[in-house]
């Protein structure tokens, strides 16, 4: 279909509709109305629903939702669950935009058949793009439910197209919600995102956009030209909140949704509702607002303070507090959604964009002096939604903890930020600027976690003025998509261009994982160390797990392979020494003890994963991950320090499930039969980029797509031992471990450190721990009575002569390496008057002290840094103690006496 086919389908030039083009913004439209002028979209149009009665009124979203899912289900759509918000099967975006995202790009490309076609579903989405607007603007959200039915018209497949789409919005919206045929217009326009993009129509009711149909059949690329795809999409949108917020008339789309949450903040904040004409007359302009251009969004307001006879600061005043309780109802909301679905805020991916929900909902709180936990927010919303969201309700607790965790740890940043922020105000006004730069605010937010509404508020109290427009919403926009860095990957021996012509290697060891010997013939030899042969049994790098090594045998010798790499679908052997020739038979061996150990770790690492989910909750997710034959090393999301109780518990179920013997199956499984089966904790390890997936299933335990070799039941393993757990960053904790051999091995380790250490304290098994205990109390004593003795031997030294004395003020020199010149120099000047001490031992480094009676006409930084450049040195300091390092010690007492002298005549 050409342009002009889409704009003129049947259905409107069968059923009379009229083609029009909009005056104020260009566009074609249909209608049913003759006297209609406009297009309806914004801001050609005011909203028209506002307190009006729009079709038929429902009780509930659930019944929006419903109605909507039957209408589909009707008509030959299959319902589909909806998919988590957390996207873990893409490796390009870390939240789900729209409903299409479920589908990109392996349905939508045709590599795998989608779950049902056609299909219906309701499937919860987030965009940060616009979270400046949230709560100000009456219609943007950060989270919404995205109601959608897909068509997937693959190769030369035909479910339906453009027509029958059109044909569905407009039955739907008349005959399931009531709305007169000739209240709804078709705008024409063409979408893109996502990677794909189609000619679409937007779907306008009384000014209120609240579909989106597209008839996807592009890709883009990312200069943004569109290539035709053999594949036509038929990708809808139809905005659950939206279409409830127009069937109710309220004022805006927080009043619809979130009415029962706002009006508890209101309660509890003790802010009074907006008046209702200030409410009507903004409602109905609200259309045109956007917070990303202040200027045109002030010249609305000013309009609406003009016609209901008040100012524009009065205006704003009233909103303020009002537009702040709006945008913690929908972040709530969207917290719930992502950390249910397992975001753990962090300071990278998904758990960045978390994090920065949390802290901009916890400042509007603050704004509104309201001093409630922002998990008793987070509860309500759960409440709010059991019934369409009952799965949150069983981890309120576990959500509730990271979201009270998180606040605890921004209020000690906001603490340490308060002296970050003063330091920098001070620091601009002694250069004489006038402006905060914008890279300050960003560098303030990435690095200490200061918010700009907080260096707002103080910058202007010192008459500085700080630009934070749209700053979250560019913050939201930079973080929401993976970077290159974070799309890890193992780097490639060769190019995949170079073997892109060899036939594929057989994997002989996922035929059988324990084969240590084969035969095989040589395919080719790559940049002359690379053996490519028809079969392997070597297992190349990747999915954390190592590579295997061992030798290739021929008839020329043997050469020993030292790494293995899969290339497309040809693996590479790295090897060392004589190689075959081409066509050559040879024999493989691999070293099946470090494979078996490879094996039992890797095993083990699925198994250490579900304890971790059981015993610390759904939100435990694999933030990386490397097996080796010795130990693995496993990091995991989770927002706490790890308990010893918790690691004795995780230890404990571990190696129960080792005891069962649990079978440890694997299948090859298409990506959507996968999913369906399994759900989306297959993900694990990150987005698997093939079209079938190696499932590796503990039964009742764990299941994910994993291309690692493993044991065939879990009782192979032995046993699983876990050495310790430390947190690597924000929201990610790394647990060391061992099994089978290695694991006893260090049990042996152990306990032969043990007992050196019951010889050393003669003491029995039983009794070890106790007089460990009792030993360190007496270090600790003795440790403290040497210090005593330390200070009391330094407080003597003074009895000698000064070194010098200029005016009234003694200058000391102390020579010595039996205390650090820290303790040397405080410890002598405690109890002195009107004196400098300096402590220097052999290596350079020194001490400055000056007493406190001489901090009015005396700075130890002065001092000190005189030293330092006369002597080659450098150091730092407060006002009475500087300390620091110098090259040439033996002029000291001539550069300290000449930096005393030359600050006093400073003072003078």
């Amino acid at each position: 279909m050409n342009k002009e086919e889409f704009i003129d389908l049947p259905f409107f030039k069968e059923n009379g509709w009229i083609k029009k083009t909009c005056p104020v913004c260009g566009r074609t439209f249909w209608t049913l109305n003759p006297d209609r002028k406009v297009c309806g979209d914004q801001p050609c149009e005011e909203y028209g629903f506002i307190n009006k009665r729009v079709g038929t009124r429902p009780e509930s979203l659930t019944e929006v939702r419903s109605k909507f899912i039957d209408f589909f289900a009707s008509r030959g759509h299959t319902p589909i669950k909806r998919y988590p918000v957390v996207a873990r099967w893409r490796e390009d975006v870390f939240l789900v935009g729209a409903s299409i995202y479920d589908f990109q790009p392996w349905v939508t490309e045709g590599l795998v058949p989608p779950p049902a076609n056609p299909l219906v579903i309701s499937q919860p989405s987030i965009r940060l793009t616009d979270l400046d607007n949230v709560g100000k603007t009456g219609r943007h959200l950060t989270g919404f439910e995205m109601m959608a039915h897909h068509a997937f018209n693959i190769g030369d497949q035909r479910v339906y197209w453009a027509n029958e789409t059109v044909t569905f919005a407009y039955e739907l919206f008349t005959k399931v919600y009531g709305i007169k045929p000739e209240e709804i217009t078709f705008i024409f326009d063409v979408w893109s995102g996502g990677g794909n993009a189609g000619e679409d129509y937007e779907v306008m009711v009384r000014g209120l956009e609240v579909a989106t149909l597209v008839f996807m059949h592009y890709k883009t690329t990312d200069t943004g030209e569109f290539i035709p795809m053999p594949n036509r999409i038929v990708d809808t949108g139809y905005g659950l909140e939206r279409i409830y917020w127009l069937l109710t008339g309220s004022y805006n789309v927080y009043e619809a949704v979130f009415s029962g949450i706002v009006e508890k903040l209101r309660k509890q904040a003790g802010v009074s509702k907006p008046p209702e004409d200030l409410l009507y007359s903004l409602a109905v302009k609200s259309g045109r607002l956007d917070y990303k251009n202040p200027l045109e969004a002030m010249e609305t307001l000013k309009l609406v303070a003009s016609e209901i006879g008040l100012s524009l600061d009065e205006v704003r005043r009233i909103l303020a507090p009002n537009e702040a309780i709006y945008a913690i109802a929908d972040h709530t909301r969207t917290l719930t959604w992502m950390i249910g679905d397992g975001v753990v805020p962090s300071n990278s991916g998904a758990g960045y964009l978390a994090r920065l929900l949390i802290r901009r909902s916890i400042r509007l709180l603050k704004m509104l002096q309201l001093d409630l936990p922002l998990s008793e927010i987070i509860s309500w919303q759960i409440k709010y939604w059991k019934n369409d969201f009952p799965e949150y309700e069983e981890i309120e607790d576990e959500i509730r903890d990271i979201i009270d965790y998180e606040e605890e740890k921004f209020a000690d940043t906001l603490k340490r930020g308060e002296k970050v922020v003063s330091d920098l105000l001070s620091s601009l006004k002694n250069q004489g600027a006038r402006v905060v730069p914008g890279d300050e605010v960003l560098r303030l937010y990435e690095s200490h976690g200061i918010p700009p509404e907080m260096l707002k508020e103080k910058a202007e109290a010192e008459g500085l003025q700080v630009d934070i427009t749209g700053f979250y919403s560019k913050l939201a926009e930079l973080k929401n998509r993976a970077t290159a860095e974070e799309k890890k990957a193992i780097q490639l021996p060769v190019d995949p261009a170079t073997v892109s012509n060899l036939p594929p290697t057989r994997t002989l060891y996922y035929e059988d994982e324990k084969m240590h010997s084969f035969e095989a013939s040589v395919v080719a030899i790559v940049n002359g160390k690379y053996l490519v042969l028809d079969q392997t049994a070597f297992y190349p790098e990747g999915g954390g797990q190592l590579a295997d090594i061992g030798q290739i045998s021929h008839s020329k010798g043997t050469c020993t392979v030292k790494a293995a790499y899969k290339v497309g679908n040809v693996i590479l052997h790295e090897c060392e020494g004589q190689l075959p020739e081409i066509g050559e038979k040879v024999h493989g061996n691999i070293d099946i003890e470090r494979r078996l150990n490879l094996m039992r770790h890797h095993t083990s690492t699925h198994i250490v994963l579900g304890a971790l989910r059981k015993v610390l909750g759904k939100h435990v997710w694999q933030a990386g991950a490397q097996k080796t034959p010795e130990y693995v090393r496993f990091d995991f999301t989770h927002h706490k320090p790890i308990t010893p109780e918790q690691a004795r518990q995780i230890e404990l179920l571990a190696n129960q499930v080792v005891m069962e013997d649990r079978p440890v199956k694997k299948y090859l499984m298409n990506r959507t039969q996968a999913e369906q089966r399994f759900g989306f904790t297959l993900y694990q390890g990150g987005a698997v980029p093939q079209t079938t997936l190696r499932v590796v299933e503990i039964p009742g335990w764990d299941a994910e797509a994993c291309g690692g070799t493993h044991c065939d039941r879990t009782g192979e393993i032995g046993l699983i031992k876990i050495l310790g757990f430390e947190k690597i960053q924000d929201g990610v904790v790394r647990v060391i471990f061992k099994a089978g051999k290695p694991a006893l091995l260090h049990i042996q380790e152990t306990e032969e450190k043990l007992r050196n250490i019951q010889e050393a304290l003669q003491a029995s098994y039983t009794e070890v721990d106790t007089k460990a205990k009792q030993l360190a109390r007496r270090v600790e004593e003795l440790e403290k009575e040497v210090k005593r003795l330390r200070e009391e031997a330094l407080k003597g030294k003074p009895q000698l002569a000064p070194a010098a004395t200029i005016g009234d003020i003694n200058i000391y020199i102390f020579h010595s390496d039996d205390y650090t010149p820290r303790e040397a120099a405080t410890t002598i000047a405690k109890n002195l008057t009107k004196s400098i001490v300096l402590a220097l031992n052999t290596n350079g480094n020194f001490a400055l002290k000056i007493t406190n009676d001489l901090l009015d006409k005396l700075d130890a930084r002065t001092i000190g840094q005189n030293i330092s450049q006369a002597l080659k040195g450098k150091g730092g300091g407060v006002n009475d103690l500087y300390q620091g390092h110098i090259t040439e010690t033996q002029n000291i007492k001539e550069a300290l006496i000449q930096a005393v002298k030359k600050t006093l005549q400073q003072q003078q």
